[in-house]
């Protein structure tokens, strides 16, 4: 994952609504759960939830599935692992760079 994709995706997850609704997803695995259900138990109005659903899906962070006229919406838990990778795959190398530079402990120690 690139640095712009993981900051896209950590932005739209910044604002503690779309969090919740991302978290609530990620509870509910690969059926998801519709726009209706989501409004419902998150106590969000419609057209509100309707903002927030589409800054995820920008995001790539949702999928929905249209049958009829229900959107059923669930997390891309590959765009989840992707990001956990990215930041944990950078935060080792800045700190393996970190201790290649440090001395050792037995190097400082003098005799």
């Amino acid at each position: 994952m690139k640095a712009k994709k993981a900051l896209k995706i950590l932005s739209a997850l910044s604002q503690e609504t779309r969090l919740a609704i991302f978290r609530l997803l990620i509870q509910e695995g690969e059926e998801g759960l519709s726009a209706g259900m989501i409004s419902e138990i998150l106590q969000v109005p419609p057209a509100t939830l309707s903002f927030h659903l589409s800054q995820l899906n920008d995001a790539g962070v949702l999928k929905s599935k249209k049958s009829g006229r229900v959107v059923t919406y669930s997390a891309k838990h590959k765009s989840v692992k992707k990001l956990n990778e990215f930041l944990l795959e950078n935060s080792y190398k800045k700190r393996q760079k970190d201790e290649e530079k440090e001395p050792a402990k037995s190097e400082l120690v003098e005799a």
